[in-house]
């Protein structure tokens, strides 16, 4: 099953930059792509450079809603799924979510950003609500897909928590900065999860200057034995693609060892 991250720049113009997200699903699934996985705020520039006002609230939109609904019809056109990552209204609140259309271009359910920091050029809690949806897998035609959104891939409980729902692939939609991290190491992160947990990671990245932060790109994948399969370019535009054997997922120490030898009766007792 081969997959496509979609690793591109986001503009001010938020309908251009849809249309640019379209075409590349498009040449994503020429290259044979199942799956097509974009990055965080994907469409739109990376709000919480600056703190939340009024008017950059008002730009969240419903899911569904103008995206979803653009996207979808793509999906099932070229049959292929989709995992997104927009700026989300539901109600008086806003949240970072990843909608999940399988390829049949239907709506399978949105995955809400659970943990919310906020620290310079990062000041995400005055956007996002905690999200209140759990950590969901979603059975599609390309596999069983889970999300980790950007700062929840830090939480092994998450990643955790997504092996024990049966997740094959994880992906992240990240906002990550140049400089932000120590070289090497959010891959050693995703590497590790990979490994513990028995799937496949894709992490998707912004790429591109803008006012305060200069996104690093740099996309990666790994396979449940822990090793980068496929890796983007610095600093550039690219539709990053990997096949991934989800047969591999059974096979895999997590699933064959791990999982199996868990103890949860007694973590209760160990974490707070």
């Amino acid at each position: 099953m081969k997959i496509a991250l979609v690793q591109q720049q986001a503009s001010e113009d938020r309908a251009r930059n849809r249309a640019r997200g379209l075409e590349a699903i498009a040449k994503a699934a020429e290259q044979g792509a199942r799956l097509v996985c974009f990055s965080e705020l994907a469409f739109e520039p990376f709000y919480p450079q600056e703190r939340a006002t009024p008017a950059a609230l008002a730009l969240a939109e419903p899911v569904p809603g103008p995206t979803v609904d653009a996207f979808a019809r793509c999906a099932a056109e070229l049959g292929v799924v989709v995992v997104l990552n927009v700026f989300e209204r539901a109600g008086e609140r806003t949240y970072d979510t990843s909608p999940v259309i399988d390829a049949d271009g239907r709506l399978l359910g949105a995955t809400r950003m659970v943990h919310i920091t906020d620290y310079a050029c990062f000041h995400e809690q005055g956007y996002y609500a905690p999200g209140d949806c759990g950590a969901p897998v979603y059975a599609t035609a390309a596999g069983r897909v889970g999300v980790a959104i950007c700062y929840d891939r830090h939480y092994p409980e998450y990643m955790r928590a997504l092996a024990l729902k049966g997740a094959e692939i994880v992906v992240v939609p990240q906002a990550g900065a140049v400089g932000e991290w120590p070289e090497g190491l959010q891959e050693a992160e995703l590497r590790v999860a990979s490994f513990q947990n028995g799937y496949f990671t894709a992490l998707c990245n912004r790429v591109g200057p803008e006012p305060k932060l200069t996104f690093s790109g740099e996309s990666f994948a790994c396979d449940p034995a822990g090793r980068v399969i496929a890796r983007a370019a610095a600093g550039c535009e690219e539709i990053l693609t990997c096949d991934m054997d989800l047969a591999l997922v059974e096979r895999s120490h997590a699933r064959r060892l791990f999982l199996r030898d868990r103890r949860p009766e007694l973590y209760a007792g160990w974490l707070a």
